[in-house]
C-alpha cells in the first residue's frame, strides 16, 4: 500500500500521484494506492489522513512531496510507518509565516485562506524523525525550499540528492522503481 501525500497548493491530480498511480495500476496494484485531497488546514489534514492510515488493512508506505513530506514524517513517527521525502517542506527550519493568505490551488478550485494558527498548527505537528524509516530525495535546484535545511534534518536518514533539478522533483519518473523496492512492493 503507498499513500501518497501531495504539497501546500497541489492536489491528486498533480503529476507525479497521477504518475505513480499509473505506475502501480501497471503492476495491478491500483486498489493499493490512495492520494487523498488534503486539507489547506494542517490539523485537519493530518486528522483526515490519520483516519484514512487507520482504515487500512496494511500498514502504508507513505510518499510526500513538498508540505505532504512534512505531513509524512508526523504521520511516520505517530504509526511508526516508513516514508519517501520529496523535497520536503521542514518546518523546523523553514518560515511558514510567508505563506499567510489568500491562495488558490494550482489545479484550480476554491481559495483558501492561510494563517497564523496554521503555521502554529504545523510547528505542533514537527516530530523528530528516526532514520530507519526513511528516505529522502532532493533536486539541489529546488526553487522553493533549501535543500540543505532537509539534508540537515533528516541526517542519517538514507538520502539521494541530485544536482540540479527544481521543487517538483524533475527525476521522480525515475526513482519509481527503487521507490517500488522501498516500499517492499
Amino acid at each position: 500500500m503507498i499513500l501518497y501525500l501531495h504539497g501546500f497548493r497541489s492536489s491528486p491530480g498533480a503529476w507525479k500521484p497521477r504518475l505513480l498511480g499509473e505506475a502501480m495500476a501497471q503492476r495491478g496494484l491500483a486498489g493499493r494506492f490512495l492520494c487523498p485531497p488534503l486539507s489547506p488546514v494542517p490539523d485537519q489534514a493530518v486528522a483526515d489522513v490519520s483516519r484514512l492510515i487507520e482504515s487500512c488493512r496494511e500498514p502504508p508506505t507513505l510518499v510526500g512531496s513538498s508540505l505532504g513530506g512534512h505531513y509524512a514524517n508526523h504521520l511516520a513517527e505517530k504509526y511508526d510507518l516508513r516514508a519517501v521525502l520529496i523535497n520536503p517542506a521542514v518546518i523546523a527550519h523553514f518560515d511558514a509565516r510567508q505563506f499567510i493568505g489568500e491562495h488558490t490551488p494550482f489545479a484550480g478550485g476554491p481559495a483558501f485562506r492561510f494563517t497564523s494558527e496554521h503555521v502554529r498548527q504545523l510547528a505542533a505537528q514537527v516530530k523528530k524523525p528516526r532514520p530507519e524509516r526513511y528516505w529522502l530525495l532532493l533536486e539541489t535546484g529546488d526553487e522553493t525550499l533549501d535543500y540543505h535545511q532537509a539534508q540537515d534534518f533528516y541526517f542519517g536518514c538514507r538520502q539521494s540528492v541530485f544536482e540540479g533539478g527544481d521543487h517538483s522533483f524533475t527525476r521522480f519518473p525515475h526513482l519509481i522503481p527503487q521507490l517500488f523496492e522501498f516500499a517492499g512492493i
